[in-house]
């Protein structure tokens, strides 16, 4: 133990008495180490972003549309396809045993206000089915009734942004906002959700009765079906709803499909190509850079020992083994290899801490290791060879090296 510690502190001696060459030297490690550690922070801020995202849309979910969320289809094709109709929504309920809940969700963009205060934002117009749709609860006020859609009552359910927005700390409820300076009462808000894959606010939108919205916004924008299948019965439930959405659009068997049917399924597919794309760059870039910095390693203990001929037959001439010389060398490029790994690892904290105003990311202790134990590695693999040869020199001609 104690020549362990005595060669590891001639070992940083030597690092630290050439400490230009040591850091160019170490470069290629610490690049290495930042690449690996910056790859899994971003791979976990991503994974926890994406299912924070899937849970929003809800895998026990189908929605109806016509346009599929990832397809190669031709935009003119799907274009000319019929519209939703609000009409499906007895029929889907009448048909299937599957749905448990069926809501026409109207969407377009428009202006909301209240007072001076103003927003762009999305709007939706729906039933009381819309709640059981969606994975947010009502903080304040409540969701709208049957009567108040059927009747064309214009009241609002906002966002918890929107809220923020426009009324901070105050209580929103029964106070009027005006969506395309059409008045609105607001009577809920919903909880707080965040960004959809860190992309935009779900907590900036406004709710309406579809009676109303279709009255006071005569049908504009697009409409889908969120359909709610039991958890287990997913599959199931999207082979009935294709065949029952095939029987209400009047298809023959011969015929393609002219609607879409979309769950998180799409999502996670094109998500696990995204990860498996930032994997693969990330491990190219993080091999390539440990293979340069070993070989820089390899490179400069072999300067080293040449330098360092002369000292190595002084220490072999008093007492010093074979195994003692090899254990000095191999100590140093561990160390050059050590303190590429630490200062690598620095760097990624401080980008880990940016890259987390973002999304939700932080740096794991089990990958920081790991990053610590691959330095320490390639500090073996790179100082094995100049160490043995060191060990190996004969003392009398080292002593005559000049």
């Amino acid at each position: 133990m104690l020549l362990f510690f005595e060669n590891f502190f001639i070992s940083l001696s030597a690092v630290f008495a050439n400490k230009t060459r040591s850091i160019l030297t170490a470069l290629g490690i610490i690049i290495g180490v930042f690449s690996v550690t910056m790859m899994g922070t971003l791979i976990s801020g991503l994974d926890k972003t994406f299912e924070s995202s899937m849970s929003m849309l809800g895998r026990d979910i189908l929605y109806i549309s016509r346009y599929e969320w990832f397809g190669d289809m031709e935009w003119w094709e799907v274009r000319n396809r019929p519209r939703m109709r609000t009409e499906y929504v007895q029929k889907v309920k009448q048909r299937s045993k599957y749905a448990l809940a069926v809501a026409p969700v109207m969407q377009r963009g428009a202006s909301l206000s209240y007072g001076e205060k103003e927003t762009r934002t999305e709007i939706f117009g729906t039933n009381e089915d819309y709640m059981k749709t969606i994975t947010a609860n009502i903080v304040e006020g409540r969701f709208f009734s049957q009567n108040e859609d059927r009747s064309g009552s214009r009241v609002t359910i906002i966002g918890f942004g929107i809220k923020e927005a426009f009324f901070g700390e105050k209580d929103p409820i029964g106070k009027y906002i005006k969506i395309d300076n059409e008045k609105f009462r607001v009577i809920g808000v919903l909880e707080k959700q965040g960004k959809f894959l860190g992309l935009f606010s779900t907590d900036k939108q406004a709710i309406l009765p579809i009676g109303a919205y279709n009255r006071v916004f005569s049908k504009r924008g697009w409409m889908r079906l969120s359909v709610k299948i039991p958890e287990g019965k997913i599959e199931e439930g999207l082979d009935e709803i294709y065949s029952v959405m095939r029987h209400i659009r009047g298809l023959k068997p011969n015929q393609k499909n002219d609607f879409a049917i979309n769950q998180t399924k799409a999502f996670e597919k094109n998500y696990n190509m995204l990860k498996i794309a930032i994997g693969g760059t990330g491990t190219f870039i993080t091999l390539l850079s440990l293979i340069v910095g070993g070989i820089g390693v390899m490179n400069i203990m072999f300067v080293s020992v040449k330098e360092r001929t002369r000292e190595i037959g002084v220490r072999k001439a008093i007492g010093a083994t074979k195994g003692m010389i090899l254990g000095q060398f191999l100590m140093e490029a561990i160390s050059i290899c050590l303190i590429a790994g630490l200062l690598g690892l620095m760097i990624s904290y401080v980008f880990s801490i940016l890259l987390n105003q973002v999304f939700p990311s932080t740096l794991d202790m089990r990958l920081a290791g790991f990053s610590i134990f691959i330095s320490i590695l390639v500090g073996v693999i790179s100082g094995i060879i100049p160490s043995y040869r060191a060990a190996n020199l004969d003392p009398i001609d080292s002593l005559r090296y000049e």
